[in-house]
């Protein structure tokens, strides 16, 4: 009952990731692309840690924390990088 739960719940989160997906394509400003990107990786580090529990795979929340890692360190270098353009996030 539980696993089943977990996974619709990944599974409406999947949905929710493609209309963000949207705006970070078609976003009007840089920082609409930059924080739906963001949003995005947040969306799929958390989409990993219902897949862990539902499907009974630690492994997935190592890959879950790296990626979490890794959508930081992006968010801090595109930011520095729009800094040091001139353009004020």
């Amino acid at each position: 009952m539980m696993d089943t739960l977990l996974l619709g719940a990944a599974i409406a989160l999947v949905v929710l990731a493609i209309v963000v997906l949207y705006r970070a394509i078609r976003g009007p400003t840089m920082l609409d692309r930059v924080l739906a990107v963001n949003v995005l990786g947040t969306n799929t580090v958390v989409i990993l840690a219902l897949l862990s529990a539902a499907l009974d795979v630690p492994s997935f929340l190592d890959i879950a924390l790296v990626y979490a890692l890794l959508n930081f360190l992006m968010a801090v270098a595109i930011s520095k990088f729009t800094v040091e353009r001139g353009g004020v996030m």
